[in-house]
């Protein structure tokens, strides 16, 4: 029965990787869009030794409050970037951030549709301007919707709930090789990086 399970687990993964162009082993299955946000901007802030957070002016409160979290307990400096009168971030904002502390920067993430507006995003401009900064776009609001693509980021999120699929199932697509601390610690299940037994049900429905 395990074994069952396993596989179907790994059909449902490898589907999803299919569907927004990422490698299988970059799935990393969580219990919602939330917890995936949360694991992203921890995790990179962690992983980077760094002290500025940059996000867009209007993100999610899944992100906002982990990176307003991050200010309070550990002492990290958030940026947003200004949202101009079209409803996207002001690019010229973001890329004089960067030549003048690009080096400061743990991550930068920016939504790939605003849940409110849903105004998209210029991910590919932001990716641009980054460089070898980190960047997580949450797109939940986007997948199914719009054309939703992992190439080039370092860190993505999803749920299914948004896409007529299960509560309590969502996924943040993690760079292959990129490590970061876990926020869940047990059975060392998704890459070590996400523990605890996975909602086989769940995640095969999102597939």
């Amino acid at each position: 029965f395990g074994r069952d399970q396993r596989r179907a687990l790994e059909e449902a993964r490898e589907k999803i990787a299919k569907f927004i162009e990422c490698a299988s082993s970059e799935i990393i299955f969580t219990g919602s869009g939330t917890e995936a946000d949360n694991l992203a901007i921890k995790g990179l802030y962690w992983k980077s030794g760094k002290k500025l957070i940059v996000i867009s002016g209007f993100e999610h409160k899944a992100v906002l409050e982990p990176a307003e979290w991050l200010v309070e307990k550990e002492g990290a400096e958030l940026i947003q970037i200004p949202i101009t009168k079209d409803g996207i971030i002001d690019l010229a904002f973001l890329k004089d951030l960067v030549a003048k502390r690009g080096s400061e920067i743990a991550l930068i993430s920016v939504m790939h549709s605003n849940n409110e507006i849903g105004a998209l995003q210029p991910i590919d401009k932001v990716l641009e301007i980054a460089g070898d900064i980190p960047v997580h776009s949450d797109a939940v609001q986007s997948l199914l919707k719009v054309p939703v693509s992992f190439k080039g980021l370092t860190a993505l999120s999803i749920s299914a709930h948004k896409v007529g699929g299960p509560v309590g199932v969502g996924a943040l697509v993690l760079k292959r090789g990129l490590d970061i601390p876990a926020l869940l610690h047990g059975g060392g299940q998704e890459r070590e990086i996400r523990s605890g037994t996975l909602n086989a049900p769940a995640i095969c429905a999102f597939a």
